[in-house]
């Protein structure tokens, strides 16, 4: 399919048939060069040429669902598609007459132009936002029972569906599986999830994309073209990448920068940026060097002066963090093609690519992303992203863990020390034991084996009560049991414990009930006035933080403590949970009160 925009004439004189009677009222760009068929649709071929097969297939569908983003083309699509459904044309000049629905529309038929206005009296749309009702959906059943009055098919264009009631799409469902022959519907709409899947189930769904960069940049550059407007592509370039692929929105953007640069004036990147808050990508790869390089006063120099000049301290950030993303990109991917980007833009992130390592990017890109949400919310500011960017400066050479660790003095082989038997470590810690002689000495409590399931299961300690609770989902159960018995006794038709802090008396009497009805058993549950053992949370407690002290113990963690003030130890995890990359028992998460292990 061609990208160019059809310069229809028709008898009324207007551009896409509107007449002359509007010609002296001013029409937005986005209007006037609204497409009327496919060839002059941009950027959704995948769409056309379904469409294209289904037709000279003759499967056309009885409902259609267009989805996507603002002003990529739902409600045009729609109409262009109402318009294709009832394309007709009579014979001559030795041309055959065209009786039946074709995506093939080079010249206006019998219903064009009305369709194009929206004045034809066979395609009805409704605006959902307005219309979110019974009623209005009744109207459109009423409707679709009398056949077309002119037209071939009654189509129904129904613009933002997701606004309909529940109330609404139910009424509409059963008109919608089964509609007249001569019904079509088309719903267009930005938020498909809140389409019933019922609804969505009976359409034929098309997913508008958003328009490439460079389809974008070329159909503006047509525009301009056919407006007689000089554009540099550098400006174009800004009004497309602002657009999000959204050509409606770069149309009322070149719409602006039109009317700002004046009669017979050429529209500069320059002003492009100024027009739309952007700051000049050359101080944006000044100030991106400045902080990664931890030249702070540069790089609020540089910061201060595009404030004067304008830019939004928030708008410069989200640039930045931009070019980190390309930049980590061309590192990851050197060879990938860049074509959406300037070449100068491009063989910037590239060099800088070659110069940064991932760490290094990967904290900026964390810092900058947290840092535009804060400049946003700040009553000033400017200060706001002179602090992140003094952040990012100074966290930009902070060494990755392996590093902070061979400056301390400990080698590669030595890295991996922590996480063999500490021999220095207190006998009370976690590596006072091997694996087997701690399970010897405190069975873990999930080691035990689940009961068999069955009325007549027999439990010969708490642990197996408990495996049998989390086995039936008693989730409730499970954790009470945990966290509030303190066993004095247990044996068989017996339990006697004493609660912890905070536990509910209700336990033992739900715990009898469920003890009888696992067993067929009749069980004794008492609460005793004796201190009883501690529970199983309170022993995990306990275990842990022996283990915490024992890690603390460790010169090589002594030495990163002492070395980094602040820092504390907030979490052990043994070689049984996640073996460590030196094989050990044991994997440290270190934390401190300003960064994450990062800064580590």
């Amino acid at each position: 399919m061609t990208n160019e925009i059809p310069h229809e004439a028709p008898a009324g004189g207007g551009l896409f048939g509107e007449p002359d009677a509007k010609a002296g009222a001013y029409r937005v760009l986005a209007r006037k060069y609204r497409p009327s068929n496919f060839d002059a649709l941009i950027g959704q071929d995948l769409m056309v040429r379904i469409l294209t097969n289904a037709f000279e297939l003759g499967r056309v569908h009885q409902a259609y669902m267009l989805t996507g983003v603002r002003g990529v083309g739902k409600t045009t699509t729609a109409r262009i598609l109402a318009r294709a459904l009832n394309y007709e044309l009579p014979a001559r000049d030795g041309k055959p007459a065209v009786t039946k629905p074709t995506v093939v529309m080079p010249e206006l038929g019998l219903h064009c132009q009305a369709i194009i206005d929206s004045r034809h009296v066979d395609v009805i749309e409704m605006d959902a936002a307005s219309h979110t009702g019974v009623d209005d959906i009744r109207e459109i059943i009423e409707g679709a029972r009398y056949k077309p009055a002119s037209a071939r098919m009654k189509v129904f264009i129904i613009d933002e569906v997701h606004m309909l009631s529940k109330a609404a799409f139910n009424a509409l469902l059963k008109t919608l599986e089964e509609p007249p022959e001569h019904v079509k519907f088309i719903f267009a709409t930005t938020e498909i999830e809140k389409v019933p899947v019922t609804v969505r189930s009976r359409c034929l769904r098309f997913d508008l994309r958003r328009v490439e960069h460079a389809d974008l940049v070329a159909h503006l550059a047509r525009i301009c073209d056919m407006e007689h407007v000089q554009a540099e592509p550098e400006a174009l370039g800004l009004i497309a990448r602002a657009a999000e692929g959204s050509v409606r929105d770069s149309l009322s953007l070149l719409d602006q920068a039109i009317a700002q640069s004046g009669e017979g004036q050429t529209i500069h990147a320059q002003m492009a940026g100024a027009m739309l808050g952007l700051a000049d990508r050359a101080r944006i790869f000044d100030l991106f060097e400045a902080v990664m390089r931890g030249d702070v006063a540069r790089a609020i120099e540089n910061l201060q002066d595009q404030y004067n000049e304008g830019a939004d301290p928030a708008q410069v950030l989200l640039e930045v963090a931009e070019f980190t993303h390309l930049t980590t990109r061309a590192k990851i991917a050197p060879d990938a093609p860049m074509n959406a980007l300037p070449p100068e833009e491009a063989k910037a992130a590239r060099d800088y690519a070659a110069r940064l390592s991932m760490p290094a990017l990967s904290r900026a890109w964390q810092i900058l992303l947290a840092g535009v949400a804060e400049v946003r919310a700040s009553p000033r500011p400017l200060a706001a992203a002179d602090m992140v960017l003094v952040r990012i400066a100074y966290a930009a050479d902070l060494p990755t863990p392996d590093e902070a660790l061979r400056k301390l003095g400990f080698g590669a082989g030595e890295t991996a020390a922590p996480a063999a038997p500490a021999r220095a470590a207190p006998s009370n810690g976690p590596r006072a034991f091997s694996a087997a002689q701690q399970s010897a000495a405190a069975p873990a409590v999930f080691d035990a084996p689940a009961p068999a399931a069955g009325p007549r299961a027999q439990f010969a300690r708490l642990e197996d009560v408990i495996a049998r609770a989390a086995a039936e989902r008693d989730i409730q159960l499970k954790v009470a049991l945990e966290r509030d018995v303190r066993l004095v006794r247990f044996e068989q038709g017996r339990v006697e414990f004493s609660l912890s802090p905070g536990g509910a008396p209700q336990l033992a009497q739900t715990l009898m009930r469920r003890l009888q009805d696992w067993t067929g058993e009749r069980w004794l549950v008492a609460l005793s006035t004796k201190e009883g053992a501690p529970s199983i949370a309170e022993r995990a407690a306990e275990k842990t933080r022996a283990r915490e002290q024992g890690v603390a113990a460790d010169p090589l963690v002594r030495a990163v403590l002492d070395r980094f003030p602040g820092a504390e130890i907030v979490a052990v995890r043994s070689g049984e949970d996640a073996p460590a990359p030196g094989g050990g028992e044991a994997d440290l998460v270190y934390g401190g009160d300003e960064q994450d292990e990062d800064d580590i």
